[in-house]
């Protein structure tokens, strides 16, 4: 029988819930803002001048959110930095962290709710009152209620801040339809395949600080700047570990790799059922674990014994010395051996299978619960508030992928490429109010031709931002929400000591504001303020958890025996002791039987990727340590550093094209779609020559984002014919293939 997955379900398997815990949602008006917690004056270091320090926040200039402390003059934010009190960041924070305070005085931020008298795409904004925005808004919302049902309404929420109103229409209104950019374009195949292999949820769950060996397939750690782990991953390298990366192209990380593995993209899980049939031809596994802890272990070694080092190489275009080298390197190394199940995985559209094969490779070489492998370390408890399930049943009744009886195995949401399907063709049933809660639906989902369809065909578009994203160009209401710097939030951030040889503690941060919200005439409002008037005007009042964050946020904090006032005494983080980490043993799913009887493969299996075109090379994309993608491309001090993308092309290829490093040059794909924009070549020996990379989130369209507007490529446009996981519905989003264009001309890429 085929797993079943809730979102509530997913909390329980997965480490998110562990290592930091959504909450349902905070906070008052942002006129009613406090202060974080206050700290007496003092001269910051390197004569940063008189300052007062706030603590009691952390960072949302990207997701890892890094606990933070503030400098204030005369009541304004000059400065963060990490709390030195933190576990997790400690006082270290990135780029993008120091950034949030052009964030916070970024002058094209979202000022007050608008109404849209123009046409979507091409709006014409209109200036009205919160009383009038939330009318309107419920009105229309109950329209498409009355006329679809609650399955007429799309919510696409991304962010801290979305959660809250993501489950009020969830579990109170009752629609299915909400699709996490977080699960279906980005970790989605990750937490679901390692659920379905150890039964509980990856997240980045592997002790590098203590590993021996460390192999990343694809990751490329240093380019993200997630600050603890970086860390983790750089005490590992000088506690002596050896590092395999595979990767097309030489990433920071490759840069320092023992072996660097130069694959051909969309040929990763052949490479690793080659290693690991060659390891249990060789017998080289930990046959105790195994023998122990495995199941289904027979079939998959049957249904893995074709996948010999030659068959991986000629797939992967690698020597099978290198294969062979790195398996010897792993089980020399085992069981210390952190096998990273990566974060971004969203690749092909065979994604599902590739995390298996990470998750049965940690499990063959029995890196679970060991110092350096796969270790899930436990974190404090908090209490719960959230919103009655009152509306469930109806969603499940209507969820697109059980009524059609595909993607069984999809994370919690429905995929987004069946809501916006359904959404154009207006089959099985209509979908006719779309909400984008901080989600820039623009460049999250791929295949921008029809996302916009998607939202043309809509009665009523609703978004709510901190920026001006291009989302919010289709808008008919627009709602401006407060930073994270300015309110409470409905996250509380909870942990433990990185590094596993350090003294074992535990950590609760929750959030409070730095600042008040900024001028008078500037309307800004918390996603709970703005969901619980919603609620009100849609006949929920009742089912309302909590009326301001404060309330909600004692409530929860309660459960750990804390309050804000106590919080307040500690910095805004809160320590206690932790326990071992290590020696938890997890069943492994060699063979997965539910999977099997669900008509997908039982054991990891390879399926090829559509090849490019003659003339044409992949695009792939990755991250920058100065960016988060398209949220902080508008920020000046980030912008200043990397305003555009520059386009990897191999050396030997720009020659023949007669290019160079510096030119200015556009992309077009295989289906003749032109970059909107144009941004530099970068050429290096350092990628494949069927291989293209750039960064993702750059070619914003929306004027109104004035620093960002029209500077670098959006790859995002140039994927014009996704590919879809068949287990979980999640996007495949490498797939794109592209020509380059030089003062108008087209270059083919030779074979």
């Amino acid at each position: 029988m085929a797993f079943q997955m809730t979102r509530r379900s997913f909390l329980q398997a997965s480490a998110s819930a562990a290592l930091t815990t959504a909450l349902s949602g905070w906070l008052a008006s942002g006129a009613q803002a406090r202060s974080g917690f206050v700290r007496k004056p003092f001269t910051a270091p390197g004569s940063f001048g008189d300052t007062t320090t706030v603590s009691g926040s952390f960072c949302e200039m990207c997701f890892w959110r890094c606990q933070l402390v503030g400098k204030l003059r005369d009541g304004k934010l000059v400065k963060l930095e990490g709390n030195p009190k933190s576990i997790d960041n400690g006082s270290s924070i990135c780029a993008r962290g120091n950034a949030g305070v052009k964030l916070l005085y970024d002058p094209d931020r979202l000022k007050y709710p608008l109404k849209n008298v123009g046409k979507r795409g091409a709006p014409v904004w209109k200036r009205i009152s919160w009383d009038e925005a939330l009318d309107e808004c419920a009105a229309r919302l109950q329209g498409v209620i009355k006329n679809n049902g609650p399955q007429g309404i799309a919510v696409f929420p991304h962010g801290c801040s979305a959660t809250y109103p993501m489950h009020y229409f969830e579990y109170v209104v009752g629609t299915p339809n909400n699709s996490e950019a977080s699960f279906f374009q980005c970790r989605g195949p990750r937490d679901m395949a390692y659920i379905n292999t150890f039964g509980v949820g990856a997240d980045e769950s592997v002790d590098m600080p203590n590993a021996k060996a460390i192999f990343l397939i694809g990751t490329h750690i240093g380019e993200n700047i997630h600050v603890s782990h970086v860390k983790q991953y750089l005490k590992g390298l000088e506690n002596g570990a050896k590092l395999i990366v595979v990767d097309p192209r030489f990433s920071s990380s490759a840069a320092k790799a023992d072996i660097w593995v130069q694959i051909k993209p969309g040929t990763d899980t052949a490479f690793l059922l080659a290693i690991m049939n060659y390891l249990v031809k060789k017998g080289a596994y930990d046959k105790a674990y195994v023998q122990k802890n495995g199941e289904g272990f027979d079939k998959f070694a049957k249904a893995i014994a074709h996948a010999d080092l030659e068959w991986g190489a000629k797939i992967c275009d690698v020597p099978a010395a290198q294969i062979k080298e790195v398996a010897d390197l792993l089980a020399k190394n085992a069981p210390h051996v952190s096998i990273h199940p990566g974060r971004h995985v969203t690749w092909y559209g065979t994604d599902f299978q590739r995390e298996r094969a990470l998750a049965c490779l940690t499990g063959l070489l029995g890196a679970i619960g060991t110092k350096g492998g796969f270790v899930k370390p436990k974190g404090p408890k908090l209490g719960k508030v959230a919103w009655p399930d009152i509306g469930s049943e109806h969603a499940e009744e209507f969820a697109l992928h059980k009524m059609a009886e595909k993607y069984k195995f999809s994370p919690p949401g429905t995929p987004t490429q069946m809501i916006r399907d359904t959404a154009i063709s207006g089959k099985p049933y209509p979908i006719k109010a779309c909400i984008a809660w901080g989600q820039n639906i623009i460049q999250t989902i791929p295949g921008q031709q029809d996302t916009v369809k998607m939202l043309q065909q809509m009665d009523f578009v609703l978004v709510v931002d901190v920026m001006p994203t291009d989302i919010t160009m289709y808008a008919d209401i627009l709602l401006p929400e407060l930073s994270y710097l300015e309110r409470y939030d409905y996250f509380v951030k909870t942990g433990v000591q990185w590094d596993f040889n350090d003294k074992q503690q535990q950590y609760i941060a929750p959030r409070t504001p730095f600042v008040s919200p900024l001028a008078a005439d500037h309307q800004r409002k918390d996603s709970v303020w703005i969901t619980n008037e919603l609620a009100k005007r849609l006949g929920h009042a009742k089912q309302i958890p909590a009326p301001t964050s404060e309330a909600m946020l004692e409530k929860v904090l309660a459960g750990a025996n804390l309050s804000l006032a106590q919080l307040k005494k500690e910095d805004g983080i809160h320590l206690q002791p932790g326990s071992d980490p290590y020696g938890t043993a997890y069943p492994v799913k060699f063979f997965n039987e539910d999977l099997a009887e669900a008509g997908y493969p039982g054991a990891p299996n390879y399926t090829p990727v559509p090849e490019p075109p003659h003339g044409f090379a992949r695009l792939v994309y990755g991250r920058v340590p100065v960016h988060t993608f398209n949220r902080s491309q508008n920020n000046v001090w980030l912008n200043a550093e990397m305003p555009e993308n520059p386009i990897w092309l191999n050396q030997e290829t720009a020659q023949k094209l007669g290019l160079k490093s510096g030119d200015r040059i556009s992309l077009v794909n295989q289906d003749g779609v032109v970059s909107a924009a144009t941004s530099i070549l970068k050429v290096t020996q350092g990628i494949r020559k069927d291989t293209i990379f750039t960064a993702h989130g750059y070619g914003t369209r929306n004027p109104a984002m004035t620093n960002a507007v029209n500077k670098g490529i959006d790859d995002q446009a140039l994927i014009t014919k996704p590919s879809v996981d068949p287990e979980t519905g999640a996007h495949g989003m490498r797939n794109s293939f592209v020509r380059i264009m030089k003062d108008g001309k087209v270059l083919s890429i030779p074979a």
